[in-house]
């Protein structure tokens, strides 16, 4: 078994998000950014690069809890928000979540179904802000998330800006340490929130260190059986992972049209 090895992020990663921001913030002719701060890795990395890139007056972060987020969430992120000095609001969208339920959902209704309502309200939310104060939308997930088609069609996957789209989750800790993002959020199991005791690694089945090796190797060409042989994964899991990321391309990609009459 060979070692895969994923390029380290440098200094100069930061350094050229950080201009990217500024950038692409500056051509949109906005005033600022808001983004959804959940507690987690992802969304802190993005507050503190676009607190760092625009000034954090010009950072809006939105806590939005329903009925299944647990308590401490509301603590983390106030304190992240405090620490670095970005504006913090704080939006329930457990009323709108359980309204929509009541119309849409039967009593056999799964967390799915009522996860993927309450990421479609935090994206109304975040939109409904956004427009208010003519900031863009920051999206927070990373490149395995979108590979993998890891999150809600309309809701956490829509966004002006995709800071994280090109980012390994193992990258995105690493970059953390590098602009001192808390090791407890570093080291906390990576989750969507969308229902009680949810992580993403539980409901892949697959660790991100093992899954972000086969992305990358996929993404040098290398064949299911090379990857397997270089992960120590098996090839099935390899092939599997190779049929997500292949079904889910349509998230990835704009509404499909016909070609031109």
């Amino acid at each position: 078994m060979s070692e895969v090895t994923i390029p380290s992020i440098t200094q100069d990663d930061v350094n050229n998000l950080e201009k990217f921001i500024k950038d692409t913030v500056a051509k949109a002719n906005a005033k600022g950014v808001v983004i959804g701060l959940s507690g987690g890795i992802d969304s802190a990395v993005v507050t503190k690069l676009c607190a760092d890139a625009l000034g954090p007056k010009n950072v809006l972060n939105v806590f939005m809890p329903s009925r299944v987020t647990p308590v401490e969430d509301y603590k983390t992120t106030s304190e992240l928000a405090s620490m670095w000095g970005t504006e913090f609001r704080v939006v329930d969208v457990g009323p709108a979540v359980d309204a929509l339920a009541a119309v849409l959902l039967s009593d056999a209704e799964t967390p799915l179904e009522r996860g993927n309502i309450s990421a479609r309200c935090r994206m109304i939310v975040l939109y409904n802000l956004a427009k208010k104060r003519q900031y863009l939308v920051v999206g927070t997930s990373n490149q395995s998330e979108i590979m993998m088609g890891y999150f809600t069609k309309f809701g956490d996957g829509a966004c002006d800006v995709t800071l994280l789209a090109n980012m390994y989750k193992t990258e995105v800790r690493q970059i953390a340490k590098l602009i001192g993002v808390p090791q407890p959020i570093i080291d906390k199991p990576p989750s969507a929130g969308l229902w009680e005791g949810q992580t993403d690694e539980s409901e892949m089945g697959i660790r991100y260190e093992d899954l972000d090796k086969i992305l990358y190797e996929m993404e040098q060409d290398r064949t299911d059986s090379q990857i397997a042989a270089d992960t120590g994964l098996s090839k099935e899991q390899v092939s599997d992972i190779r049929r997500q990321v292949g079904l889910m391309e349509h998230k990835r990609l704009p509404a499909f049209r016909p070609p031109e009459f």
